[in-house]
């Protein structure tokens, strides 16, 4: 893919964050919190007709860290059928494991805006045989969907996830139930930039579903269209220089410690369907084509846009 490419992309995808937009979705959301699981996913399927497509931009400094999986047996219930727990690393060339991946970051979108920790088992799609990202559990200070629950609000106590001129990141997300709490500090100058495992980071991104509760049964895994250099890589942050004060998420299946940490020093810049839908990529040039014609696509309509001429 082109600098020219690239740089369209990126255009594109922050130019459908208009804050007065997200706004209104934001208290549409919370009317239909308010209706059945079923009713939210019929209206979320016609309305999708139209607009078919969200950005999902995570800002710099998102951090993630691998846990190895200690109980198989009870990990293995929160995956949905057809997938299979999967050994996998964050970064080229080192240890695979049986994992989860707990990441924070800040994100805004064309729907929402806020603050996430969600927590990832790691498994192969049987049918497909793609490494899978399944996201297993989430924290969040703003509107939330997911196939099994439908819509709901903030699910936080408070929401930390910053960085300080001392060049440390700053984590500490707690749930207002008081189930999940994840806090840690880091520090991102002694990170070194790496080469990402490519299975994991762009492949596991053409395939991402639910699992748990947050799985009803039907959902297709999706796939998020982006510039694969986006994974291409990240900081690999000594775990000595790592501080988890808290973590909670993954109920007792996880090691005390983890294996790896990572952190993305610039923003990255996502399209997907506003409503899950099964992807037919699977490969980095499927993705050069998917970003090049969704360019076409973006373009075009805000061409065609009130104004425009």
């Amino acid at each position: 893919m082109n600098k020219d490419n690239s740089v369209r992309f990126i255009k594109a995808t922050e130019k459908m964050v208009i804050p007065e937009t997200v706004a209104q979705v934001t208290q549409g959301a919370q009317m239909l919190m308010k209706l059945p699981v079923a009713v939210q996913k019929y209206i979320m399927t016609k309305a999708s007709v139209n607009n078919p497509y969200m950005s999902f931009i995570v800002e710099p400094y998102a951090f993630f860290l691998a846990y190895e999986i200690t109980d198989m047996d009870k990990a293995s219930r929160l995956v949905p059928a057809g997938y299979e727990l999967a050994p996998s690393s964050m970064f080229h060339g080192t240890k695979e494991r049986p994992c989860a991946i707990i990441g924070a970051f800040n994100i805004h979108t064309s729907v929402f805006w806020g603050s996430r920790v969600e927590m990832y088992l790691i498994a192969v799609n049987k049918k497909t045989g793609m490494m899978s990202w399944i996201i297993g559990d989430y924290e969040s200070n703003t509107i939330n969907y997911d196939p099994g629950n439908g819509f709901n609000g903030a699910s936080t106590a408070h929401s930390v996830v910053t960085t300080s001129f001392r060049g440390e990141l700053i984590v500490d997300v707690a749930g207002r139930d008081g189930k999940n709490r994840f806090a840690a500090t880091a520090d991102l100058e002694s990170g070194k930039m790496t080469a990402l495992n490519q299975r994991l980071w762009l492949e596991g991104n053409l395939s991402v579903d639910y699992g748990g509760s947050l799985h009803d049964g039907k959902t297709k895994a999706f796939g998020l269209i982006f510039d694969p250099r986006e994974m291409a890589r990240a900081l690999k942050l000594p775990l000595k220089n790592v501080a988890v004060e808290q973590n909670s998420f993954g109920g007792g299946i996880l090691s005390g410690d983890p294996f790896e940490a990572c952190c993305f020093p610039y923003t990255q810049h996502f399209i997907t369907t506003s409503v899950p839908r099964e992807s037919p990529m699977k490969t980095g040039s499927d993705l050069k084509k998917a970003v090049a014609d969704m360019c076409g696509l973006l373009e075009l309509k805000d061409s065609s846009a009130p104004g425009k001429n």
